[in-house]
């Protein structure tokens, strides 16, 4: 049953024709997951910390991975990283608005906003952004809900266990894909009795999220059955601990594994990978649509 479910899946992704409205910006995705360029502006998140924390960096950042092949860019100012901690509202707006609003002047892909709250998201959509990523899926701030649905941008919506600060403590599930897709399927549910339209909402296992090792290759694995929930899929595994943990390898040494990922993702039908290797990335994918193109 596993491997006809998975081969569906394969086939549905090979063929869909999918177009995401976000606000100012269309997703379209065509049988190859859309590349989402990972621009952390700040200074402790686990890969790149540090490294684009001023504006003019991030915006080159940001061009150079559009120039690499990147669909879309996500821009965060708070690391989410576990057992990271929480950053006040003003220091995250001053991290990303200033960057969005520059690379909206500069780079003709959408941008996405990674917050959780309201007002960076809806300061954000004014400088230029068109989605809104989530990672409490619009339950960590009660205004998110209202502000995704009025600014009609997309919403990725992801699923976490606990906290950044707690989600690493001993995580625990019965059957951690059944769990996870029920809990994103009712967080959809939830997006839209809140007035977000259902074309414009995504969702994200949130690997690494409140997560053993064991459930993040359980998620891989059946990443077919989050697909068949009927709404896009986002996945997030570049360079993240679990990789690191199958390889014993360190952060900067997980490339093969994140395009691992990439590729058991591209066959599963999930809609955008989420990366921090941008041009990596988009080869890997180009060459396995060109493959299975044949098929």
């Amino acid at each position: 049953m596993a491997v006809r479910e998975a081969g569906q899946a394969r086939r549905r992704g090979a063929s869909a024709r999918l177009t995401i409205p976000c606000r100012r910006a269309r997703l379209a995705y065509r049988g190859r997951p859309l590349v989402m360029g990972i621009l952390n502006v700040t200074p402790d998140s686990f890969s790149d910390g540090g490294r684009y924390l001023g504006v003019g960096a991030a915006v080159a950042r940001g061009i150079a991975m559009a120039e690499q092949g990147a669909d879309l860019l996500d821009v965060g100012g708070e690391s989410t990283r576990p057992g990271a901690p929480a950053v006040p509202l003003e220091e995250e707006l001053a991290r990303v608005v200033p960057v969005i609003g520059a690379l909206s002047r500069r780079v003709r892909i959408p941008i996405s906003v990674d917050t959780s709250k309201a007002a960076v998201a809806e300061q954000a959509i004014g400088a230029g952004a068109s989605i809104i990523n989530d990672v409490t899926a619009l339950r960590g701030d009660p205004g998110m809900a209202r502000c995704a649905a009025a600014s009609r941008a997309g919403v990725i919506l992801m699923h976490m266990r606990g906290t950044p600060r707690t989600m690493q403590r001993a995580p625990r599930y019965g059957n951690a894909v059944e769990e996870i897709g029920a809990f994103l399927l009712e967080a959809a549910a939830r997006a839209e009795r809140s007035g977000v339209d259902r074309r414009r909402i995504l969702i994200d296992p949130g690997l690494g999220f409140g997560k053993t090792l064991t459930h993040n290759l359980q998620l891989l694995a059946r990443l077919h059955a989050l697909v068949a929930k009927g709404y896009p899929v986002v996945l997030g595994a570049s360079r993240k601990s679990f990789i690191g943990r199958v390889l014993d390898a360190g952060t900067e040494d997980r490339l093969a594994g994140s395009l691992a990922c990439a590729s058991v993702a591209a066959e599963a039908g999930v809609h955008v990978v989420r990366v921090h290797d941008v041009r990596e990335t988009v080869q890997l994918l180009t060459v396995l649509h060109a493959i299975r193109s044949e098929t």
